[in-house]
């Protein structure tokens, strides 16, 4: 199957466009918080630039290694240093880790740090191989740890902040993968299968908080050439995408005009605006509850609705 018949729009990004630019007005951060977990490198890094164009207030970049994180912060506030706008935070961290999570949103607390947007970056994609039956069970929940119980600890603290205003709205971003689509993903079922876990949940979770509570966009970054990638791969293997693609997709992603697609997971390749303008994708949108949802392919969405015995008992 080729890309271009996975494309919801004819346009197929590779790199930034004007739609996305964290410079427009209306992807403004002014005045916001930002938290990105993996932001020492890599997209991380990458997002964390584009949030600082959008004059984000704080951009709090997460990781295990504290040199790596040291080092983004030298570049990150050598780069804006002539913006008095941003203030950067690295904090060591390992998202897998319960007391460590507990750790940093304490620091947050104690610093009166209030995280209005939460990027889930940090990922974990180890084992890798041809036989999944053959490998460690502790290695495989290691996965899971971070990929799944990280990030949904990491939600379940940036959503219950003692500094949330009542009513303030908040927004998630989901740095997910087209692996969770990819069948059969060869030498990364663990990995694929972790990272579907997760968007499962989260785009559940937004079935149970309203988009005005917290606005939730889970999206394929891009083919990218990373510091990750360069462990399993050769760089003429892939035609890859440029890091401002996914970077500033994820302003976008936590702006008001991403809020149509909560819940919704997205390829950062398609033209938002195109998105928009497109009738049938529009319909689809509102009629059918598993479109761009994690679901059984060749089922559609059922309710609960459906199991029951109309004649002796209420909807649920």
């Amino acid at each position: 199957m080729s890309l271009d018949s996975l494309n919801i729009t004819s346009t197929h990004h590779r790199d930034t466009y004007p739609a996305i630019s964290p410079t427009k007005t209306s992807l403004s951060q002014a005045g916001k918080a930002v938290l990105i977990t993996g932001g020492g490198g890599g997209i991380g890094f990458e997002i964390a630039r584009s949030f600082a164009k959008a004059g984000a207030s704080k951009v709090i970049i997460v990781g295990r290694r504290s040199t790596v994180l040291d080092a983004a912060i030298v570049k990150l506030r050598e780069e804006f240093k002539g913006s008095a706008t941003t203030e950067f935070i690295a904090r060591q961290g390992d998202i897998g880790n319960d007391d460590s999570v507990s750790s940093l949103w304490e620091f947050l607390n104690s610093q009166n740090i209030f995280v209005r947007v939460l990027v889930l970056n940090a990922a974990h994609f180890d084992p890798m191989g041809p036989d999944t039956l053959k490998m460690d069970k502790q290695e495989l929940m290691d996965g899971f740890n971070v990929n799944v119980g990280g990030n949904f600890l990491m939600t379940v603290n940036f959503v219950n902040q003692l500094l949330r205003p009542a009513g303030q709205q908040l927004n998630l971003i989901n740095v997910s993968s087209a692996g969770i689509h990819m069948i059969p993903a060869t030498n990364q079922t663990p990995y694929t299968t972790t990272k579907s876990a997760f968007t499962a949940l989260i785009g559940r979770i937004s079935d149970e908080h309203p988009v005005e509570d917290i606005q939730i966009i889970s999206y394929h970054p891009g083919v990218l050439y990373s510091e990750g990638a360069t462990k399993y791969v050769d760089k003429n293997m892939f035609k890859w995408d440029e890091m401002a693609l996914p970077a500033d997709y994820a302003v976008w992603a936590a702006s008001p005009e991403a809020s149509w697609l909560h819940g919704r997971f997205l390829w950062a390749h398609w033209d938002v605006d195109e998105l928009k303008a497109n009738k049938d994708f529009l319909k689809r949108l509102d009629s059918e509850k598993g479109f761009l949802r994690v679901a059984v392919q060749g089922l559609k969405e059922i309710s609960v609705d459906a199991f029951l015995n109309k004649q002796g008992h209420n909807k649920l």
